[in-house]
């Protein structure tokens, strides 16, 4: 019997109606409320705004307002604003080209509509009274004239009306604002000339003042800790003009949060640009961290193809690997010149250029202070940490107290490994135990190993307890950070922290959980942020505290590169034992690879 999706004279190709194409095309664009910020925010500059205001309500669902003092639209050019592909910016396919605009392609209200209701009041300069233009999924509803001030404010609300199944896809309220305050914090770095201000259900969450450079904004939005680990980075050649910050190596994330970069003025998302960052950081930052950069790439727009991506957060570039390989030099050479290494590879005027930029990066710090609300308190650096035998000492006799306040029953299951009798052997590059099991060679990482130990301990106890610090740590957020670290901190109470509130972007930790010993740096309580905001949706609190204790683990357990003794390495071994699972540390890396002695004849090509 034949299917009938398959029979010879079913007709299975139809049209689809004007509806569904919209809604299909709106997806494409609109994929969340940021989309909707991201789009308005492009028109508003394209008009030559100076003054933007973002106001959300219900995380962006129920209502998003972008307000601006731009050029504005005349009543005919409103009118038309909702068709397709209505633009202008575009004139013919050659445009493509060269475009230097951050739309262009007029599908971003058309889209809007699809989905949400929208409506749009705008005035040109010139003109007497202004236009009023409201729509929905079924198109333009109403056009009126309406008096207002010179500029356009796009109202939009009920997002995903029309298509439910869209906002089941959103993620929390905290995580969709944090989102929109990225897109904020991003168009303000690289546009100083403009004050960009965000409410939330009429609170403000990020209003920048109008600057004179990126560097001020990088200090207004990250805060003074951040900008004083900068360093000026300015190169140029014939395929690209790089300009912007990158950060000492003392200075690093877990994830790439605080890395913006830009192309010709475009806030974009580039894994290439990212990865050549790092490569020019080579040996100076551990496998896994990731260095502030905020870069602002000139390019020929011939060169660039921003139409490659719906949402235009991606582009397509001509000479990719050439660019790429110019960035990573440039990074290379800027951390040289940074450190003293008297070889420069640039050329003289550069060189003074940098050199310039340099010498002024702290004036710059405390001048951009000044000017701010809210004074941003400072740190001096601090001498970077170096394990050492007793601090290993130190994380093994805290996991091992930890294991003795368990009850013994959590540690009568045991598994293969712990019933095997193992023989250390030794320690090779501070990183790896050396040992043999049987008829096999075992190799253990010693930090993985050592943070299975920690997290397993931890979730057994969830209550580890808490120490007081001799000295709070302050630590600075950027409005993005503030938002997620807002959401967890009564889970990061739960389990030892203390944070309070010490100013608009600022919290002060007073305890922490006895795991981390003496706390050398703020960077936990970030690298904790960052897990957390990399997680996305967390649905409930067993994933919630699941990654808090798995970050703790982590930054509790001893380090790659510390001396071990025998003694050490042994009473490791026999924690990991007691592990439930002692093969994977919580992220799921190996802790141990094992070679039989058949295998490492095979290598050695003994057999046969």
């Amino acid at each position: 019997m034949v299917d009938d999706a398959c029979a010879v004279d079913s007709n299975r190709i139809r049209l689809l109606d004007e509806a569904t194409i919209s809604k299909i095309a709106a997806g494409e664009v609109i994929e969340r409320p940021a989309s909707v910020v991201k789009e308005l925010l492009d028109n508003s500059i394209d008009a030559g705004a100076t003054e933007i205001k973002v106001e959300i309500e219900g995380s962006g669902v129920k209502r998003i307002s972008v307000q601006d003092n731009g050029c504005g639209m005349s009543h005919v050019d409103a009118s038309m604003a909702f068709m397709k592909h209505a633009t202008s910016k575009l004139t013919s396919i050659d445009d493509l080209e060269t475009i230097c605009t951050l739309g262009f392609r007029g599908e971003a209200l058309s889209s809007m509509a699809a989905v949400a209701k929208v409506t749009l009041i705008t005035r040109k300069g010139l003109d007497t009274a202004g236009t009023k233009v409201m729509a929905g999924s079924d198109g333009v509803e109403s056009i009126s004239e309406i008096g207002a001030p010179v500029g356009t404010t796009v109202d939009v609300t009920d997002l995903f009306h029309s298509t439910p199944a869209r906002r089941k896809y959103l993620k929390s309220r905290r995580t969709e604002l944090a989102h929109i305050t990225e897109v904020l914090t991003n168009y303000a770095i690289v546009n100083p000339d403009i004050s960009f201000t965000l409410l939330n259900e009429g609170k403000t969450v990020l209003r920048s003042p109008v600057t004179t450079s990126m560097f001020d904004n990088i200090v207004y939005i990250h805060g003074a800790e951040v900008a004083r680990s900068l360093i000026p980075i300015v190169w140029e050649n014939d395929l690209v003009k790089i300009s912007g910050y990158i950060s000492k190596p003392e200075l690093s994330r877990s994830g790439p949060y605080l890395q913006s970069f830009y192309i010709n003025k475009r806030s974009i998302s580039s894994k290439s640009i990212s990865n050549a960052i790092r490569l020019g950081y080579y040996t100076l930052l551990p496998k896994g961290r990731y260095p502030a950069a905020f870069l602002d790439l000139e390019i020929d727009p011939g060169r660039v193809d921003v139409n490659v991506h719906p949402r235009k957060t991606e582009v397509r570039l001509s000479h990719e690997k050439e660019i790429m390989d110019v960035i990573t030099s440039a990074v290379d050479s800027t951390l040289r010149s940074a450190h003293l290494v008297p070889e420069i590879k640039f050329g003289d005027k550069l060189s003074r250029v940098q050199k310039s930029l340099y010498d002024d990066v702290y004036e710059r710090v405390d001048e951009a202070q000044n000017n701010l609300d809210t004074p941003v308190r400072i740190h001096e650096e601090t001498t970077p940490y170096h394990p050492s035998v007793k601090d290993t000492e130190r994380r093994l006799k805290t996991s091992s107290r930890l294991q003795s306040r368990l009850d013994t029953s959590l540690l009568e299951e045991e598994n293969v490994f712990a019933s095997d009798d193992i023989k250390i052997l030794g320690q090779f590059k501070d990183l790896y135990i050396v040992a043999e099991v049987e008829e096999k060679l075992l190799l253990i990482d010693q930090h993985a190993a050592h943070e299975r130990v920690m997290y397993e301990r931890v979730l057994d106890l969830k209550d580890t307890g808490w120490q007081e610090l001799l000295d709070p740590v302050t630590l600075e957020l950027n409005p993005k950070e503030k938002i997620i670290l807002e959401e967890f901190i009564p889970y990061l109470e739960n389990v030892g922290f203390g944070i309070s509130e010490f100013g608009p972007n600022t919290y002060v930790v007073t305890t922490v959980p006895v795991i981390f010993g003496r706390m050398e740096s703020p960077d936990v309580v970030h690298d904790i942020v960052s897990d957390l905001l990399s997680v996305g949706r967390i649905k409930d609190d067993t994933q919630i505290y699941d990654h808090v204790f798995s970050t703790m683990a982590c930054r509790a357990a001893i380090k790659a590169g510390a001396v071990c003794n025998e003694e050490q390495m042994a009473d490791l071994v026999r924690q990991l034992k007691k592990c439930r699972n002692p093969y994977t540390c919580p992220h799921g890396r190996p802790t141990m690879l094992s070679f039989t002695r058949e295998e490492l004849d095979r290598m050695f090509k003994r057999t046969g």
